[in-house]
């Protein structure tokens, strides 16, 4: 299917309309709250943007990759711009917004909110909430090298197309194996795991029921 008809308020009241608690948590979820539930480790809070923006009449979603550091289980993967929660932050949108511009230098005032979508439980013991904003561009990037590697976008028709994606049985730190979603490499970047699976999610929303 095509998005390009999808105007921004289509996709807010889609938002708005989405119902949390019908839910299904994946399989990889349900191990990942019972194993950090019996080792008394309580989550940390996070926020993600997932910045859309308009490219030659059609969606296109900004994704980051993440610079390689030692000892980072994410880093060097594809993800959406965001991070953990900190004292200052007054909502899930402040964490998304703060993180974003610095990691991309994108002013939190260029960016439309028009809702968020279910918090996600990741492998890395997060609770993770990612917020969809329209955002203006093209805008001037400053990377934070420590943290992003590479700023790139995705038509968002692309992801749509489910002969881009398929899901591969994992087993992460000891766990039971689980399904893994992966899609196909863009402009040679591959999106998988949890960012992959908000993706779908997102997807899942916007198409015509």
């Amino acid at each position: 299917m095509t998005t390009a008809h999808l105007s921004s308020a289509d996709i807010a009241q889609r938002l708005a309309n989405q119902n949390s608690n019908s839910r299904q948590v994946p399989f990889g979820e349900r191990i990942f709250r019972t194993v950090f539930s019996l080792s008394n480790r309580q989550p940390r809070a996070a926020s993600v943007l997932i910045p859309l923006l308009r490219q030659e009449e059609a969606w296109h979603i900004l994704l980051i990759r993440r610079t390689e550091v030692e000892g980072d289980m994410h880093s060097g993967q594809v993800a959406f711009p965001g991070g953990a929660t900190e004292k200052g932050d007054s909502s899930v949108v402040d964490t998304a917004l703060r993180e974003t511009e610095e990691e991309i230098g994108l002013q939190p005032d260029a960016v439309e909110v028009l809702g968020q979508m279910p918090t996600n439980h990741t492998i890395s013991n997060f609770m993770l909430t990612p917020v969809v904003g329209t955002i203006s561009w093209p805008f001037e990037i400053k990377l934070s090298e420590n943290e992003v590697s590479r700023v790139f976008t995705i038509p968002l028709d692309w992801l749509m197309d489910e002969k881009h994606r398929r899901q591969e049985n994992r087993r992460f730190a000891g766990l039971l194996p689980f399904d893994v979603i992966y899609f196909d490499k863009y402009d040679n970047e591959l999106l998988w795991g949890v960012s992959a699976y908000i993706m779908v999610e997102f997807l899942n929303l916007l198409r015509d029921k």
